[in-house]
């Protein structure tokens, strides 16, 4: 896991600006309401705490762990200028924390962990998917859940096909390109962008990430090695299962 996001995290929020974030606070709120509601998260890899931030402000207590420090200091930045009489109608409260997501550790267990944003596709070995699930099992209460949700193998197949992507704004464009080893799911995604600076110069720099797909049932297996009791799988945010037409794949699994 090579990815440190670096000049990346100044335009993330922007470049992400439309991906679903209610969508998986919904999806988290329905599966708390099904398996427990929490009063303690740990969102791993929180990024620039677009959920983090949301779930602090509706009375949760959250620990937002990134191993980015760039992407963590634009959330913090986005917590410190939001007004705490205008978004905090409940006692909130959250951390932010640096830490590798396979090693991630609290001096106290919490209720709830969720890894949203396919975070989980970016351990592109076993031993280090199952690291993050071994971690994650020791940081939860007894009774606790492990929310998470990952691109399986066909989302990688169908982004190779359609590539390239390519965005062109006012203030920010990009080219996107892909590579797929098929035999080990593996994608390596190319970024090239152009963020425009203060006044009409634009900046030019490259972003590599890459991102490996696991089958659904060795998933489920590793969750059970972890220690994981039970565990469920859904699909493209509903409490409902997977199609082969499904490009998110969610898991709940209690400890």
């Amino acid at each position: 896991m090579t990815q440190y996001y670096g000049h990346f995290a100044a335009v993330y929020d922007r470049l992400m600006e439309d991906m679903p974030y209610a969508e998986w606070l919904g999806f988290a709120r329905s599966a708390w309401n099904k398996y427990g509601m929490p009063e303690t998260i740990v969102d791993l890899g929180c990024g620039t705490g677009s959920l983090s931030i949301p779930l602090s402000r509706s009375g949760f207590h959250v620990y937002g762990i990134d191993l980015s420090s760039d992407m963590l200091t634009v959330a913090r930045s986005k917590w410190d200028e939001t007004p705490a009489q205008a978004v905090r109608p409940r006692a909130g409260s959250i951390r932010w924390l640096q830490q590798d997501m396979r090693e991630w550790h609290l001096q106290e267990p919490v209720d709830t962990v969720i890894s949203f944003c396919d975070c989980l596709n970016y351990l592109t070995e076993e031993a280090d998917v199952e690291a993050a699930f071994r971690a994650t099992f020791r940081g939860l209460k007894d009774g606790g859940t492990f929310l998470f949700d990952v691109h399986p193998p066909k989302q990688f197949v169908r982004y190779a096909e359609e590539q390239p992507f390519v965005l062109d704004e006012r203030d920010v464009a990009y080219i996107w390109t892909c590579d797929f080893e098929e035999s080990k799911h593996l994608i390596e995604h190319h970024l090239t962008i152009f963020a425009k600076d203060e006044g009409t110069r634009f900046s030019r720099f490259e972003e590599m990430h890459i991102q490996r797909a696991y089958d659904p049932e060795w998933l489920r297996a590793a969750l059970q090695r972890a220690g994981f009791s039970k565990v469920d799988s859904y699909a493209d945010f509903e409490l409902e299962p997977a199609s082969a037409q499904s490009e998110r794949l969610f898991f709940v699994a209690v400890k």
